[in-house]
Protein backbone atom coordinates (compact mmCIF):
# COMPACT_ATOMS: atom_id res chain seq x y z
CA UNK A 1 0.00 0.00 0.00
CA UNK A 2 1.30 3.39 -0.62
CA UNK A 3 2.04 5.32 2.18
CA UNK A 4 0.13 8.53 3.11
CA UNK A 5 1.24 11.86 1.61
CA UNK A 6 0.04 14.95 -0.25
CA UNK A 7 1.60 17.07 -2.84
CA UNK A 8 1.17 20.70 -1.82
CA UNK A 9 2.05 23.61 -3.28
CA UNK A 10 4.85 24.21 -1.19
CA UNK A 11 6.24 20.88 -2.30
CA UNK A 12 5.86 21.70 -5.76
CA UNK A 13 7.66 25.09 -5.41
CA UNK A 14 10.85 22.84 -3.20
CA UNK A 15 11.06 20.17 -6.37
CA UNK A 16 11.03 23.36 -8.87
CA UNK A 17 14.03 24.90 -7.17
CA UNK A 18 15.81 21.74 -6.16
CA UNK A 19 15.81 20.65 -10.02
CA UNK A 20 16.92 23.99 -11.20
CA UNK A 21 19.94 23.59 -8.53
CA UNK A 22 21.17 20.33 -9.79
CA UNK A 23 20.95 21.84 -13.85
CA UNK A 24 23.22 24.38 -12.21
CA UNK A 25 25.48 22.02 -10.61
CA UNK A 26 25.83 20.14 -13.68
CA UNK A 27 26.71 23.45 -15.61
CA UNK A 28 29.35 23.94 -12.87
CA UNK A 29 30.86 20.27 -12.90
CA UNK A 30 30.23 20.16 -9.23
CA UNK A 31 29.06 16.35 -9.55
CA UNK A 32 32.10 15.13 -8.63
CA UNK A 33 34.01 18.16 -6.58
CA UNK A 34 37.36 17.99 -6.29
CA UNK A 35 39.05 15.78 -3.89
CA UNK A 36 40.13 17.27 -1.03
CA UNK A 37 35.96 18.90 -0.46
CA UNK A 38 34.90 15.52 -1.14
CA UNK A 39 36.43 14.45 2.01
CA UNK A 40 35.43 17.69 3.68
CA UNK A 41 32.40 16.84 3.27
CA UNK A 42 32.13 13.09 4.27
CA UNK A 43 33.73 14.17 7.10
CA UNK A 44 31.01 16.66 8.21
CA UNK A 45 28.47 14.14 7.09
CA UNK A 46 29.84 11.70 9.30
CA UNK A 47 30.52 13.95 12.33
CA UNK A 48 26.75 15.83 11.98
CA UNK A 49 24.70 12.75 11.30
CA UNK A 50 26.66 11.12 14.47
CA UNK A 51 26.04 14.46 17.02
CA UNK A 52 22.61 14.04 16.45
CA UNK A 53 22.49 10.83 17.73
CA UNK A 54 25.17 12.18 20.67
CA UNK A 55 28.74 11.23 19.60
CA UNK A 56 30.85 14.16 20.78
CA UNK A 57 33.57 13.35 19.26
CA UNK A 58 35.18 16.84 16.46
CA UNK A 59 35.64 17.17 12.79
CA UNK A 60 39.60 17.06 13.71
CA UNK A 61 39.22 14.00 15.71
CA UNK A 62 37.10 12.23 12.75
CA UNK A 63 39.61 13.34 10.23
CA UNK A 64 42.56 12.21 12.58
CA UNK A 65 40.64 8.80 12.11
CA UNK A 66 39.95 8.70 8.53
CA UNK A 67 43.60 9.17 8.37
CA UNK A 68 44.57 6.39 10.80
CA UNK A 69 45.95 8.10 13.68
CA UNK A 70 45.13 7.50 17.24
CA UNK A 71 42.67 9.18 19.25
CA UNK A 72 41.71 9.63 22.64
CA UNK A 73 37.69 9.72 23.50
CA UNK A 74 34.94 7.65 24.52
CA UNK A 75 35.69 4.23 23.13
CA UNK A 76 31.66 4.09 22.11
CA UNK A 77 31.89 6.92 19.89
CA UNK A 78 35.11 6.19 18.43
CA UNK A 79 33.20 2.79 16.89
CA UNK A 80 30.69 4.77 15.85
CA UNK A 81 32.74 6.71 13.87
CA UNK A 82 34.95 3.86 12.61
CA UNK A 83 32.01 1.81 11.43
CA UNK A 84 30.69 5.41 9.67
CA UNK A 85 33.81 5.69 7.68
CA UNK A 86 33.59 2.22 6.76
CA UNK A 87 29.55 2.16 5.78
CA UNK A 88 30.08 5.72 3.16
CA UNK A 89 33.61 4.28 1.55
CA UNK A 90 30.86 1.23 0.49
CA UNK A 91 28.26 3.44 -0.67
CA UNK A 92 28.24 2.36 -3.94
CA UNK A 93 27.99 -1.49 -2.85
CA UNK A 94 24.75 -1.10 -1.75
CA UNK A 95 21.44 -1.63 -3.71
CA UNK A 96 18.71 1.02 -2.83
CA UNK A 97 15.82 -1.03 -3.65
CA UNK A 98 16.83 -4.31 -1.70
CA UNK A 99 15.83 -4.96 2.09
CA UNK A 100 19.09 -7.27 2.68
CA UNK A 101 21.30 -3.96 1.52
CA UNK A 102 19.44 -2.42 3.86
CA UNK A 103 20.52 -4.39 6.24
CA UNK A 104 23.71 -5.09 5.26
CA UNK A 105 24.51 -1.48 5.78
CA UNK A 106 22.92 -1.59 9.29
CA UNK A 107 25.10 -4.00 10.00
CA UNK A 108 28.20 -2.38 9.55
CA UNK A 109 27.12 1.19 10.69
CA UNK A 110 26.36 -0.88 14.28
CA UNK A 111 28.61 -3.62 14.30
CA UNK A 112 30.12 -3.99 18.18
CA UNK A 113 27.35 -1.18 19.34
CA UNK A 114 23.80 -3.39 19.65
CA UNK A 115 23.75 -7.08 19.73
CA UNK A 116 21.46 -7.62 16.48
CA UNK A 117 23.17 -4.99 13.73
CA UNK A 118 21.67 -6.11 10.82
CA UNK A 119 18.89 -7.78 12.22
CA UNK A 120 15.03 -6.49 11.99
CA UNK A 121 13.69 -5.93 15.55
CA UNK A 122 10.87 -8.33 16.96
CA UNK A 123 10.30 -6.65 19.94
CA UNK A 124 8.04 -3.76 20.26
CA UNK A 125 9.56 -0.38 21.41
CA UNK A 126 8.62 3.11 22.04
CA UNK A 127 10.70 6.39 21.74
CA UNK A 128 10.54 8.16 25.05
CA UNK A 129 12.29 11.30 26.12
CA UNK A 130 12.42 11.84 30.01
CA UNK A 131 9.03 10.71 30.91
CA UNK A 132 7.21 11.52 28.07
CA UNK A 133 6.13 8.70 25.21
CA UNK A 134 7.10 10.36 21.96
CA UNK A 135 6.13 7.80 19.75
CA UNK A 136 5.43 4.30 19.40
CA UNK A 137 6.35 1.93 16.64
CA UNK A 138 4.13 -0.84 15.18
CA UNK A 139 4.49 -4.28 16.58
CA UNK A 140 7.73 -6.23 16.27
CA UNK A 141 5.97 -9.20 14.20
CA UNK A 142 4.86 -6.41 11.55
CA UNK A 143 8.04 -5.42 11.01
CA UNK A 144 9.66 -7.58 8.16
CA UNK A 145 6.34 -7.14 6.17
CA UNK A 146 6.15 -3.07 6.38
CA UNK A 147 9.65 -2.69 5.58
CA UNK A 148 8.70 -4.97 2.26
CA UNK A 149 5.79 -3.13 1.66
CA UNK A 150 8.00 0.34 1.92
CA UNK A 151 10.64 -1.51 -0.47
CA UNK A 152 8.19 -2.04 -3.28
CA UNK A 153 6.64 1.12 -2.98
CA UNK A 154 10.25 2.91 -3.34
CA UNK A 155 10.82 0.30 -6.38
CA UNK A 156 7.00 0.82 -8.25
CA UNK A 157 5.48 3.54 -7.28
CA UNK A 158 5.87 6.31 -10.29
CA UNK A 159 6.15 9.34 -7.74
CA UNK A 160 9.73 11.25 -8.35
CA UNK A 161 12.48 9.67 -6.85
CA UNK A 162 13.40 12.53 -4.83
CA UNK A 163 9.76 12.90 -3.29
CA UNK A 164 9.84 9.24 -2.57
CA UNK A 165 13.60 9.07 -0.92
CA UNK A 166 11.52 11.95 1.80
CA UNK A 167 8.74 9.74 1.90
CA UNK A 168 11.05 6.64 2.35
CA UNK A 169 13.05 8.22 5.01
CA UNK A 170 10.26 9.50 7.19
CA UNK A 171 8.46 6.05 6.93
CA UNK A 172 11.84 4.42 8.29
CA UNK A 173 11.63 6.20 11.31
CA UNK A 174 7.98 5.68 11.79
CA UNK A 175 8.36 1.61 11.12
CA UNK A 176 11.43 1.80 13.51
CA UNK A 177 12.64 -1.48 12.28
CA UNK A 178 15.77 -1.68 14.50
CA UNK A 179 17.15 -1.50 18.23
CA UNK A 180 18.77 1.41 17.49
CA UNK A 181 20.64 3.26 14.62
CA UNK A 182 17.09 3.82 12.86
CA UNK A 183 17.93 8.15 12.43
CA UNK A 184 21.39 7.29 11.05
CA UNK A 185 20.05 4.72 8.46
CA UNK A 186 17.19 7.10 7.35
CA UNK A 187 19.82 10.01 6.45
CA UNK A 188 22.27 7.10 5.13
CA UNK A 189 19.99 5.36 3.25
CA UNK A 190 18.64 8.60 1.43
CA UNK A 191 21.53 9.21 0.18
CA UNK A 192 21.66 5.60 -1.46
CA UNK A 193 18.35 6.19 -3.41
CA UNK A 194 19.19 9.59 -4.64
CA UNK A 195 23.16 9.02 -5.61
CA UNK A 196 23.17 7.15 -8.61
CA UNK A 197 20.40 9.74 -10.40
CA UNK A 198 21.56 12.73 -8.61
CA UNK A 199 25.67 12.17 -8.38
CA UNK A 200 26.07 15.04 -6.38
CA UNK A 201 24.16 13.74 -3.62
CA UNK A 202 27.04 11.19 -2.44
CA UNK A 203 28.84 14.04 -0.87
CA UNK A 204 26.07 16.67 -0.34
CA UNK A 205 25.92 18.44 3.12
CA UNK A 206 22.55 17.20 3.96
CA UNK A 207 23.01 15.84 7.45
CA UNK A 208 24.79 19.06 8.40
CA UNK A 209 22.09 20.97 6.93
CA UNK A 210 19.60 18.65 9.54
CA UNK A 211 22.23 19.19 12.49
CA UNK A 212 21.98 22.85 11.93
CA UNK A 213 18.09 22.39 12.03
CA UNK A 214 17.63 19.78 14.51
CA UNK A 215 14.63 20.83 16.68
CA UNK A 216 13.02 21.21 12.90
CA UNK A 217 13.96 17.82 11.81
CA UNK A 218 12.45 16.21 14.89
CA UNK A 219 9.07 18.77 14.66
CA UNK A 220 8.43 17.47 11.38
CA UNK A 221 9.03 14.18 11.86
CA UNK A 222 6.00 14.78 15.06
CA UNK A 223 3.85 16.59 12.79
CA UNK A 224 3.86 13.96 10.59
CA UNK A 225 3.03 11.23 13.32
CA UNK A 226 -0.14 13.14 14.38
CA UNK A 227 -1.60 13.72 10.83
CA UNK A 228 -1.17 10.28 9.96
CA UNK A 229 1.05 11.17 6.97
CA UNK A 230 4.59 11.76 5.47
CA UNK A 231 3.58 15.68 4.43
CA UNK A 232 5.30 18.03 6.65
CA UNK A 233 8.58 15.73 7.01
CA UNK A 234 8.78 15.56 3.00
CA UNK A 235 8.65 19.76 3.03
CA UNK A 236 11.14 19.51 5.62
CA UNK A 237 13.66 17.27 3.72
CA UNK A 238 13.33 18.95 0.19
CA UNK A 239 14.14 22.14 2.18
CA UNK A 240 16.94 20.75 3.69
CA UNK A 241 18.00 19.16 0.51
CA UNK A 242 17.58 22.58 -1.40
CA UNK A 243 19.50 24.58 1.16
CA UNK A 244 22.30 21.94 0.68
CA UNK A 245 22.34 22.15 -3.18
CA UNK A 246 22.84 26.21 -2.28
CA UNK A 247 25.69 25.24 -0.31
CA UNK A 248 27.01 23.24 -2.76
CA UNK A 249 26.95 25.73 -5.59
CA UNK A 250 28.30 28.52 -3.20
CA UNK A 251 31.76 26.08 -3.26
CA UNK A 252 31.92 26.73 -7.16
CA UNK A 253 34.60 29.23 -6.52
CA UNK A 254 36.51 26.72 -5.83
CA UNK A 255 39.44 26.57 -8.40
CA UNK A 256 39.54 23.54 -10.33
CA UNK A 257 43.21 21.96 -10.80
CA UNK A 258 44.47 19.96 -13.95
CA UNK A 259 43.70 16.94 -12.14
CA UNK A 260 40.17 17.73 -11.03
CA UNK A 261 39.28 18.45 -14.28
CA UNK A 262 40.27 15.62 -16.17
CA UNK A 263 38.44 13.32 -13.10
CA UNK A 264 35.42 15.66 -14.28
CA UNK A 265 36.25 14.81 -18.45
CA UNK A 266 37.05 11.02 -17.26
CA UNK A 267 33.41 10.48 -15.39
CA UNK A 268 31.96 12.40 -18.50
CA UNK A 269 33.17 10.92 -21.65
CA UNK A 270 34.17 7.82 -20.24
CA UNK A 271 36.15 5.40 -23.03
CA UNK A 272 35.27 7.42 -25.90
CA UNK A 273 38.45 9.79 -27.58
CA UNK A 274 37.81 13.53 -27.50
CA UNK A 275 39.58 16.60 -28.96
CA UNK A 276 40.91 19.83 -27.21
CA UNK A 277 37.85 21.26 -28.96
CA UNK A 278 35.66 18.51 -26.95
CA UNK A 279 37.61 19.59 -23.33
CA UNK A 280 36.74 22.84 -24.31
CA UNK A 281 33.69 22.37 -24.34
CA UNK A 282 33.40 20.89 -21.37
CA UNK A 283 35.49 23.50 -19.17
CA UNK A 284 34.56 27.18 -20.81
CA UNK A 285 36.42 28.79 -18.33
CA UNK A 286 39.77 27.93 -18.99
CA UNK A 287 41.59 29.21 -22.42
CA UNK A 288 42.96 26.87 -25.49
CA UNK A 289 46.41 27.10 -23.74
CA UNK A 290 45.45 25.82 -20.28
CA UNK A 291 43.74 22.89 -22.28
CA UNK A 292 46.65 22.21 -23.83
CA UNK A 293 48.85 22.38 -20.55
CA UNK A 294 46.26 20.03 -19.12
CA UNK A 295 46.23 17.19 -22.09
CA UNK A 296 49.99 17.26 -22.28
CA UNK A 297 50.19 16.80 -18.50
CA UNK A 298 47.56 14.25 -18.40
CA UNK A 299 49.65 11.85 -21.66
CA UNK A 300 53.09 12.33 -19.82
CA UNK A 301 51.33 11.46 -17.15
CA UNK A 302 49.74 7.81 -18.41
CA UNK A 303 45.94 9.40 -17.75
CA UNK A 304 45.68 9.80 -21.35
CA UNK A 305 46.96 8.35 -24.59
CA UNK A 306 47.00 10.23 -27.80
CA UNK A 307 46.93 9.90 -31.18
CA UNK A 308 47.41 11.89 -34.26
CA UNK A 309 49.01 15.45 -34.43
CA UNK A 310 48.34 19.44 -33.69
CA UNK A 311 44.78 19.81 -34.72
CA UNK A 312 43.94 16.24 -35.31
CA UNK A 313 45.09 15.04 -31.98
CA UNK A 314 42.64 12.74 -29.91
CA UNK A 315 43.12 11.83 -26.59
CA UNK A 316 41.95 8.57 -24.72
CA UNK A 317 41.87 7.72 -21.27
CA UNK A 318 43.91 4.76 -20.35
CA UNK A 319 44.78 3.06 -17.17
CA UNK A 320 46.73 5.98 -15.61
CA UNK A 321 46.09 6.98 -11.38
CA UNK A 322 43.16 5.45 -9.31
CA UNK A 323 40.14 7.18 -9.91
CA UNK A 324 39.61 6.51 -6.18
CA UNK A 325 42.59 8.98 -5.14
Amino acid sequence: MKPPYNITPQILQLVASIFEKIGEVNAAHLTKLPPELRKKNRIKTIQSSLEIEGNTLTIEQITALLENKRVVGPQKDILEVKNAITVYDKLHSFNAYSLKSFCDAHKILMTGLIADAGKLRTKNVGIVTGSVVKHIAPSGNMVKSLMNDLFTYLKKDSDLLLIKSCVFHYELEFIHPFLDGNGRMGRLWQTVILKDSYPMFEYLPIETIIKEKQKEYYNALSKSDKLGNSTPFVAYMLGVINEALEVLLQSQNIALTALDRMEIMRDFIDTTSFTRQDYLRRFKEISPATASRDLKAAVDEGLLKKSGDKRMSRYVFGVGRDRSE
